[in-house]
Formats: C-alpha cells, structure tokens, sequence
C-alpha cells in the first residue's frame, strides 16, 4: 500500500468516525428536547466536510 492509500484510508475512517460522532451529538440533543442543532454538531459536521473534501483531492491523484 503506498503512502497516499494509506492516508486515504486513515481519512476515510476519520471521515466515518466524525459522522458517528456528529450522529451521536444530534441524537443525545433530540433525547433532551433540544430544537436546534447542538454546536459542537455544526464543528464536527465542518471538520468531516473538510476531511471529505482532503479525500476527494487525493482520489484524483
């Protein structure tokens, strides 16, 4: 495995872990009555955005 398809991988399982993190902080939020989306979601939510955008650069290498 090269170099880059190793930091592929390592950013797709950052990229699953921040949408299970993101998940999580939307569903503890609903579980508390809240109606709005809690803001560490919207900051977990950005950092995988970016790390999926980090993705699709590479792949086109």
């Amino acid at each position: 495995m090269s170099d880059i398809e190793e930091i592929i991988s390592d950013l797709e399982r950052a990229s699953e872990a921040l949408n299970d993190a993101a998940m999580s902080l939307i569903t503890e939020a609903i579980r508390n009555g809240e109606k709005d989306r809690p803001p560490m979601e919207k900051k977990v939510s950005q950092a995988r955005r970016s790390v999926d955008k980090a993705l699709y650069i590479l792949r086109a290498v």
